[in-house]
Formats: structure tokens, sequence, C-alpha cells
């Protein structure tokens, strides 16, 4: 089963965090701030209700009538109450009545072994704890609402930054070498988006030393091996006929051609390789050279154009592919031309799932069925050669009939490359092009 993953922004987690941090503290103080108003309220009318009780009992014992609605012997009186006023105890007591609101209670021993008791709801305080609580709830509201909208622009601030790291890191991944993260991120403010920038941007010089190392490395044995390499096929056409001489010149053949295309994608990865531009009815080009390197592919024009490259690098490109095609696939070749696209179809294995998955990789071939032999260098170079033009080369599968239901399973290969609406510039930078699938 496919987890469930919900993706939210560092924004909206830095919102929550405070508005969350907020509330708590919120409603924990709101509670103490209750508790602390309410039994203060509470001691108070306590020490208020005791106090007229006493006075009130003074009267009683002169001869008077009890006053404000006291009580001699009220049944009412709690028991708990009556106990410690029978004792000789004055004391006070909260009783909580039907509407909620707390009757504060007092009672004194009268000198006849009598108790006096006064009673009243506590319907002032607790309108005035009710305010408090409202009070409270706006207050803590309001926190919530300003901790919200704090959160809102720190992670907003931060991830802006971090949104422009990577879009900065994205083009240092697609090759632009000459962006900087920090640079991208920039503000006044430093903080760890900044650690992070220096970081990736650090890596990307180390990598791009790296890499430029390698092209030269690569560069310079595939140079050194040209002149053994030209001599050991001038001494093979002096040996004398037969099937070693045969063999020799073969492998010294295929020798030369590798070192070639060595050299070729040094060339490609150098990015100093400029097209020659010139105007070609693609369809008929594309004919001519197909039939002239694979005669026995079929191809097709259903809409010929006029486009505006290299001829020598779209036929290098053209016979990378149908070479590609008679090596590891199956005939027949088709070749469509529709406009400005040119499709080039096998009918064999298909492509590996790692070069459709990752593109082309040199001296990787793929699984044994299509790929088992070569350098892999033979795609790797036509994709060279369409960013070269400006171009897009893309790989895909044609899935085999019934094959939905077995792992794998192709009736063909089918190469595309993409050629676009305007030219590359002298410069060798590309116009951003839409091509329509």
């Amino acid at each position: 089963m496919r987890r469930f993953t919900l993706r939210t922004g560092i924004r909206w987690k830095i919102t929550l965090a405070i508005a969350a941090v907020g509330a708590l503290v919120a409603v924990a103080l709101s509670l103490v701030v209750h508790s602390a108003a309410r039994v203060s309220m509470l001691e108070s009318a306590r020490e208020a209700q005791l106090a007229n009780v006493n006075v009130i009992a003074r009267f009683v014992e002169a001869g008077r009538k009890p006053l404000l609605g006291a009580k001699v012997n009220d049944p009412e009186l709690p028991a708990p109450l009556r106990e410690k006023a029978r004792s000789g105890r004055r004391g006070t007591y909260i009783q909580e009545s039907r509407k909620n609101v707390p009757v504060v209670w007092a009672a004194v021993p009268l000198g006849n072994g009598q108790v006096l008791s006064l009673h009243s709801e506590f319907t002032e305080s607790a309108n005035m704890v009710r305010d408090l609580d409202r009070a409270l709830v706006v207050g803590s509201i309001s926190v919530v609402v300003a901790g919200a909208a704090l959160g809102v622009l720190i992670g907003g601030q931060i991830s802006r930054r971090l949104r422009k790291a990577a879009a900065a890191a994205q083009r240092v991944a697609h090759g632009d070498p000459d962006v900087r993260v920090r640079d991208a991120v920039g503000g006044v403010v430093r903080d760890e988006t900044d650690d992070l920038a220096r970081a990736v941007d650090a890596m990307a010089d180390a990598l791009q030393q790296r890499l430029e190392a390698e092209r030269r490395v690569t560069a310079d044995i595939a140079h050194e091996l040209r002149t053994p390499v030209t001599g050991l096929l001038t001494a093979a056409e002096l040996l004398p006929p037969g099937r070693p001489a045969e063999l020799v010149r073969d492998r010294a053949q295929a020798m030369r051609a590798l070192v070639e295309d060595v050299l070729e994608v040094a060339r490609l990865d150098s990015a100093s390789e400029r097209a020659e531009l010139q105007d070609v009815a693609l369809g008929e080009f594309v004919s001519r050279r197909v039939t002239a390197l694979m005669p026995e592919a079929s191809v097709r024009v259903v809409a010929d154009e006029i486009v505006s490259t290299d001829p020598r690098r779209l036929e290098r490109i053209l016979g990378n592919l149908l070479a590609n095609a008679a090596r590891y696939g199956q005939p027949p070749v088709q070749v469509d031309i529709e406009g400005r696209v040119v499709r080039v179809r096998d009918h064999g294995p298909g492509f590996p799932e790692a070069l459709l998955r990752e593109g082309p990789s040199r001296f990787r071939t793929g699984s044994t069925d299509r790929a088992g032999v070569g350098h892999g260098l033979g795609l790797t170079i036509a994709e060279g050669q369409a960013r070269v033009l400006g171009a897009r080369l893309t790989f895909r599968n044609v899935a085999a009939p019934g094959g939905a239901d077995r792992e794998g399973a192709a009736a063909g290969a089918v190469a595309v490359l993409w050629l676009p609406e305007q030219a590359p510039t002298a410069t060798g930078s590309f116009p951003v092009v839409k091509l329509a699938q």
C-alpha cells in the first residue's frame, strides 16, 4: 500500500507551532488568573459575611430582632457549619446553588446555645468573575491571532529564502555553473539558510572541479591514444592477407572508433561545441540520410517543414539512433517525420529501465537482452548533439499487446527528437521552447 503523506510548508508549520504555544500559555495563564480571582473574591465575601453576622449577633444578644435576613437556628444551615457553631466557634461555608452561583454562609454561636446564621448569594462577585473570564477569553484569542500572524511573518521569510535556495540549487543541478545559492538567497539577516547556501555552493564548486578534472583526463587519454591507435591501424594494413590480419584490423578500427567517440563526448561535456546552422527541409533531409545509413528502414514523412539546424550534427544523431536500433532492436525499423519531430522505432525488447529512468549513461549498456555489448556512448553522443542543436531527445518503450499483465513487456523502443522552433544563438544559449507532445 502506498503510504499517505501530507506535505505542508515550513511557514504553516512555524505558524501552527507559535499559535499552539501561544494558546497553551494563554489557557494556562487564564486558568491561573481565574482561580486566583475567584479564591480572592470568595475570601473577601467570607470575611464580609462573618463581620456582618458578628454585628447582628450583638443586636440579637441585646434582645433585638435579627437584621439583613439573619436567622436563629436556621434549618437550612449546612450541617458542617452548624456543628462548628455549636462547638462554640465562628465560621463560614461556601455552598453551590442550583443556579451555579455560590452561596456564602456565616454562623456564630449565641450565649443560650442557639446559632445565628446569615447567608447570601455571591451574585455580584460571580458576575465579576464571568466578566473576567470573558476578558481572558478575548485576550487568549488575541494572543493566538497575534502569534499566528507573527508565525506567518517569520515563516514566510524563511520559506521565501529556502525557495530561492532550492530554485538556485536546481539551476546548478541543470548545469548552470555561474549560479550561486548564497547570492540568490540574499537578505540582510544571517541565519542557518546562509550556512546551507554556502554549503551547497561549496559542494557545487567541488563537483564542478571534479567533473572538469575528469573531462580533462578523459580527453587527454583519448587524445594520447589517437596517435598509437592510428599507427596500429596503419601497421595492420601492412599485414599479409588472412584471418588473423582481418581480426587485428577489425579490433584496431573498433578501438579508433571508441577513441573518437570518447573525444566527442569530452567536447560535448565541455559545452564548447557550437552549431553551424543551415535551413534544410527536414523530411527530405532525413529521408536521404536514412536511405544512405540504413536502406532497409522505412521512412514516412507525415508533414515536412523547413528547419534551421546543423546538418552534420543532425546526421550524427540519426546515425547513432539507427545504429542503436540495428544493434539492440529488431526489424522493421521505422522513421517518421512530422513537422519538427523525428521518431525512430524498432520492434525489439525496448530500452532498459535504467535508461528510461535516468537517461543515457556512458559506458553503461543496460540489460543483456538489449544492450549487453558496446560502450554506451552512442545514445550519450546523440543526446549531447541534441543539446547543441537546442533540441530534446526522449526515449520510451511501446507496450506489447497484452503486456500490461507482464512486467517489462515491450514491443519496441521509440527515440523521439524534438527540434526547436528557434535555432540556438551564436553563443550556444538556447531560447525557451515549448514542445507539444
